[in-house]
């Protein structure tokens, strides 16, 4: 069964309804691409789910472990590339709204860096991650 269906609306902008939910998004093309840079572009989308992974699987251990790191944030630069147009780094700077011990910081690591998005792309995308710690 289908999870997300997504419908071309012309413009360079598509919409994608998240079927279980009816959630909707929307994309445009970035500005340096033809498009108006009105929404999300879909490479923008790549970024923010390796950001968004992160996040989720690091939650997941840190409920696990007992950890606290709800109010964490990260900020994406997102890095193209030409011939083909690619993403060629996603640059991740996290920060964290408490102190960790080495142990904690460990486990928010290793499950950062084992999301099932980082590893499902492909070797060739930079994945640069700042803990910040």
């Amino acid at each position: 069964m289908a999870t997300i269906h997504t419908t071309y609306l012309g413009g360079l902008r598509t919409e994608a309804t998240h079927l279980q939910s009816g959630t909707k998004i929307i994309t445009d093309a970035p500005t340096d691409n033809k498009g108006k840079g009105e929404a999300f572009s879909p490479t923008d989308l790549l970024a923010e789910s390796l950001a968004g992974c992160m996040l989720t699987t690091m939650g997941i251990a840190a409920d696990a472990h007992g950890i606290d790191m709800n109010g964490t944030e990260c900020e994406v630069t997102k890095i193209m590339a030409a011939n083909p147009r690619r993403v060629a780094e996603v640059v991740t700077n996290l920060k964290f709204p408490k102190e960790y011990t080495d142990l904690e910081k460990n486990i928010l690591e290793k499950a950062a860096l084992t999301c099932p998005v980082a590893v499902s792309l492909h070797p060739d995308v930079i994945k640069t991650v700042n803990f910040g710690w």
